[in-house]
């Protein structure tokens, strides 16, 4: 099967178009042809090895210390069950699915366990787009769920809200019931199609200098901190940043010992009850798709390439079509 793999950390063209052997099926596996995946910054990072500060060493421990320890990447997926083993139950060939994996989507073929991060893809959901909403729509929920406890009535600032963690994020956050500032330097218009209530153009404007006061201030971009925000939120406001730095460390536990406003960096991990709550947010109309380019898997590198020169209004998927239309049961 043709496959992206990358034996080495890098730039885009670290990615090597290549015949490898297809996977083999345990018997609670699927063997899903992957027909669309999204090409986003957690890729990159993992492409690059682009760890922030304190996380370096960890994530290199984890993905591979000299290089990558498995050679095709790719972390979200969407296709079309063509085979099962001999004990999956939740699934049969020729259903849609759609999820994440650690690796492994950058190819034709994908094999991954029923009882991992993968289920049933959402009815009326064409595979781009359901490939291209669990990387910023997962985060979005954790950040927002788990993390700040966002309640109905109060008032969110996403910084960098144009980006796909931003986007999936602008969306819950409308959905939750709570006021939406959007924080951005483009897709204004965007902003407000997405749920937006107030757009605020980054490059023009300081947001923390407004009168307004956040409960909840999310950074996904890297572009403020806790200390720069502290004057604009709430008495219980809470800084959010999905950047592990020593410095958030250090806040998140002084705000939690201290009271008060809190400091909360995390990193989010999928898993299949989150992507269940995503599907059914998918299924009832409360976040779209926003796919802004399309490649084939023989352009991937240039996907990569694009990733990293403009800010594109959406995200950049990698697609096919379906091949395969035999059925199987292994």
């Amino acid at each position: 099967m043709l496959a992206a793999t990358q034996r080495i950390y890098g730039a885009p063209n670290v990615l090597t178009l290549e015949q490898i052997a297809r996977p083999t099926l345990s018997p609670r596996d699927l063997l899903i042809e992957v027909l669309a995946t999204p090409v986003t910054q957690g890729d990159r990072r993992l492409r690059s090895s682009d760890f922030p500060t304190i996380t370096w060493l960890p994530g290199r421990l984890m993905f591979g210390l000299t290089r990558p320890r498995v050679p095709v990447k790719g972390t979200q997926f969407a296709g079309r069950v063509i085979a099962v083993g001999s004990e999956v139950t939740q699934f049969n060939v020729g259903d849609n699915v759609f999820g994440s994996t650690d690796d492994g989507a950058y190819a034709e073929l994908l094999a991954i366990s029923e009882d991992s991060t993968v289920i049933h893809t959402p009815q009326g959901w064409g595979h781009a787009e359901a490939a291209s909403m669990p990387y910023g729509g997962i985060t979005a929920l954790v950040f927002l769920n788990r993390l700040a406890k966002l309640s109905e009535g109060e008032h969110i600032a996403i910084v960098g809200a144009s980006g796909g963690v931003g986007r999936a994020t602008v969306q819950l956050a409308r959905a939750l019931g709570a006021t939406v500032t959007a924080v951005c330097s483009r897709d204004h218009d965007l902003m407000r199609e997405l749920g937006a209530h107030h757009v605020v153009d980054r490059r023009n404007e300081n947001f923390t200098g407004h009168r307004a006061r956040y409960d909840v201030i999310f950074d996904t971009s890297g572009h403020v901190s806790f200390s720069s925000c502290r004057k604009s939120l709430t008495a219980k406001g809470r800084y959010l940043s999905v950047y592990m730095t020593a410095r958030g460390l250090w806040d998140m536990a002084w705000t939690a010992m201290r009271g008060g406003q809190r400091s909360i960096c995390g990193v989010a991990f999928g898993d299949r009850e989150l992507l269940e709550e995503l599907a059914n947010l998918m299924a009832d109309g409360s976040l779209r798709a926003v796919i802004a380019e399309r490649y084939p898997l023989e352009r991937i590198i240039e996907a990569h390439e694009r990733l990293e020169t403009t800010p594109t209004r959406g995200e950049i998927v990698v697609e096919r079509t379906l091949t395969h239309e035999h059925s199987a049961t292994l």
